[in-house]
């Protein structure tokens, strides 16, 4: 799209450096987010469980750096 084109939307001349609020229509909608807990599969467990997750990875990249060891081995599983 070249900038004679950009300029002219819908048939009007538009300079975008002279746009203001008033102008532009926008639909405004509230959009209210719960962070309540709820019981079973939901945005708000999985959201926990994913901050919980990272955390164990962060947890057993520093355990393999401080030990100088792989996790399994410094368990003692192998």
């Amino acid at each position: 799209m070249n900038s004679k084109e950009e300029d002219n939307i819908n048939g009007e001349n538009i300079n975008s450096e002279n746009i203001n609020s008033e102008e532009i229509n926008i639909d405004e909608q509230i959009i209210e987010v719960e962070n309540n807990y709820k019981f079973g599969w939901n945005g708000y467990s999985e959201i926990t469980n994913g901050r919980f997750a990272m955390l164990g990875f962060l947890a057993i990249i520093l355990i393999e750096l401080f030990s100088q060891k792989s996790f399994l081995n410094w368990a003692g599983i192998f």
